[in-house]
Formats: structure tokens, C-alpha cells, sequence
């Protein structure tokens, strides 16, 4: 059993359940009280969660978590659970806000736990010019390229992000959309969202088009500021025909309120995600979106930080391919009922 059965089975989110399991004090008594039913009633066994943190100082993995939210990251952790159970190490996970500064939270965490690796589930260049100098241990950063950093020991593996959702805006503009919002995270803190957008740029460019900011809403990796900023745009732009979201969390919380404002996807207004969560394929319409091969990601990331923590190898940095993944929830101008 996994942290992500124990949220399913309480009702609580992946955060909440490993801030119970971690003994953090940011949690109400409530759920502090219904997780721990549920970890009595599954005999969950703590593993590398609060319980034992003490024993495993010095050879834990540390998983830092940006974003409580981000449903891509909790089905990273799940693989990384995965890969962890046929090794000596146990992970201690640890989310964050995605707005907070995830290397100062890693060297704050290693000076309690000791951990001979670190594993970041997202990150911000900015935050790790500034401050990873100060680790003293192999880590990874997990869908950012941190190539350009040059740190010795920090590796990457990421998707190449600027050319993903210049396929997925290109897919749109194929098929006769002129009108597309784009729904994403904060530009000037997120580098994925940075990226992301300067893909749009890009296929707007490269087919002779002009993207308006007025076009782009700014939020979270979740479902409510899909709906939310959806909502928000419909009101300036009823216009609009397609949406591109970069991530599929922000594509399904749009689809939602497009309903709600009576829009029927895609006939009225087509959108395309990004990351190609197993939730894709089962909702209704059936996502497109960029399909980010999530196992690899998780294998190739585990693998070159155990590669340079028991093989003392130097940094290395890795793209994982990408596809386009044609759904249900795209279609053409030309072939939209009269």
C-alpha cells in the first residue's frame, strides 16, 4: 500500500496524508485523526515516514514535492516508491508549496535527516543558483533541466517542455483555431510554465500569428484554478474556440466550467492538456494531450542519483521523449456541426 491508496482511502490529498505521516504540525486534528484510522485499519506500515526517521538518518532518500496539488508528481512518487522497495533505502517525502523555495527546504531537511540522496520533484533554477551550492549530497531534479546550473552534483530529467506545448498549440492551429486561451502557472517563478508559454509563443510565431497576453490566466497546478481561470476568461473572451492548459489537472478543472457555462467540449470549445495522466483516458470527453512517459522519468531519475551515490559518477542530464496523444477533446473548425 501506497501514501496515494492511504489519500484515497481517508479522502484527505497525498500532501496531507504525508504531512500526518511526517509528523507535521500543519494539520488539523480532524484529519490527523482520519488518516491514522486508516493507516490502523490497512496495517500500513510507516516505512520511511515519521516513525522511523531517527533510524534511517544517514541512509535515507529525500523526495522533495512541489506542489500538493500536482497530480503528475504524486503518480512520480508512487513510481519512486516503486523503484525504492527492491533497495536499502527508504524515501522520506516531503511536499511544499509550488511557490516555495525547494532547495532552501532540501538543506534545511538535511541537516536533520542526513539523506545520501535528494530527489526534487520540480524546482526553479533561480532557487538552486542561489542556494544548492550548499548541499553536500548527489541529487536530481526531476522534469526541469538543470544542465545550464554546471553543478557537479546535480543531475536532471526532464521533458523538453518549450517544444511539448508548441506541438499542442500547433495541433490546435491545424485545426482551425485562431481563438486559443492558455491556462498555466506563474512564468516568473515556474521554469515549466516558463517554458511552456514560450512554446505557445513560438507556434503562434511559426504559423504568423500574434498571442495576446489578455489570452493567458496565471494559476495553480490544480483542478479549481482550471475551472476558476476558465470561468474567469470565458467572461473577456466568449470567443474563444480552444484552450491549450499545461497541465491535464488545469485541462479537466476547464472542461468542467466550460459546462457549467454550457460550452460542450469539443464542439464548442476544444482543449488539449499537457503531462497524460492515467485520468486522460478515462474522462469524458477523452483528453489529447502531451504524454510524458512518467515511468521513465521516475526509472531514469532514481537510476542516476543511485548512480552517484554508490557509484560516485558525475552529473548527467536526460530528456524523456514525449508524444502527442490524440483524444477526444480537439476537433476540427471544418468538421464542427452546423
Amino acid at each position: 500500500m501506497t501514501i496515494k491508496d492511504l489519500a484515497a482511502a481517508s479522502g484527505y490529498s497525498v500532501g496531507t496524508v504525508s504531512r500526518v505521516l511526517n509528523g507535521h504540525s500543519n494539520v488539523s486534528e480532524t484529519a490527523h485523526s482520519i488518516v491514522m484510522k486508516v493507516v490502523e485499519e490497512y496495517g500500513f506500515e510507516l516505512n520511511a515516514n515519521a516513525k522511523y526517521l531517527k533510524q534511517q538518518s544517514g541512509t535515507c532518500i529525500l523526495v522533495i514535492v512541489k506542489g500538493t496539488s500536482n497530480e503528475l508528481f504524486a503518480t512520480l512518487v508512487e513510481q519512486l516508491q516503486l523503484l525504492a522497495t527492491d533497495t536499502r533505502y527508504p524515501l522520506i517525502i516531503d511536499y511544499i508549496d509550488e511557490d516555495a523555495n525547494e532547495v532552501v527546504r532540501a538543506i534545511q531537511l538535511s541537516k536533520e535527516r542526513k539523506p545520501l540522496g535528494i530527489l526534487f520533484l520540480g524546482g526553479s533554477n533561480r532557487h538552486f543558483r542561489a542556494s544548492f551550492a550548499q548541499t553536500k549530497v548527489p541529487s536530481v531534479v526531476v522534469t526541469n533541466d538543470a544542465h545550464a546550473l554546471d553543478f557537479p552534483r546535480l543531475s536532471s530529467v526532464s521533458t523538453d517542455d518549450q517544444v511539448g506545448a508548441y506541438q499542442a498549440v500547433e495541433h490546435l492551429i491545424r485545426a482551425g483555431h485562431n481563438n486559443i486561451a492558455v491556462l498555466g502557472g506563474d512564468r516568473t517563478r515556474s521554469d515549466t510554465s516558463f517554458l511552456r508559454y514560450q512554446g505557445c509563443v513560438d507556434a503562434f510565431q511559426h504559423n504568423r500569428l500574434h498571442f495576446d497576453d489578455s489570452w493567458y490566466r496565471t494559476g495553480r497546478y490544480s483542478f479549481a484554478s482550471g475551472y476558476r481561470n476558465m470561468t474567469d476568461l470565458l467572461q473577456i473572451h466568449p470567443e474563444t474556440t480552444a484552450v491549450f492548459a499545461m497541465a491535464d489537472v488545469i485541462a479537466i478543472g476547464a472542461i468542467r466550467a466550460l459546462w457549467d457555462q454550457g460550452k460542450r467540449v469539443p464542439y464548442d470549445v476544444s482543449v488539449i492538456g499537457y503531462d497524460g495522466l492515467r485520468i486522460s483516458d478515462y474522462f469524458l470527453p477523452k483528453l489529447s494531450t502531451i504524454a510524458q512517459q512518467v515511468e521513465a522519468l521516475a526509472q531514469r531519475s532514481f537510476t542516476l542519483l543511485l548512480d552517484c551515490v554508490e557509484g560516485g559518477l558525475p552529473a548527467r542530464h536526460e530528456t524523456v521523449p514525449f508524444s502527442l496523444k490524440i483524444g477526444e477533446s480537439v476537433r476540427s473548425l471544418s468538421s464542427l456541426p452546423k
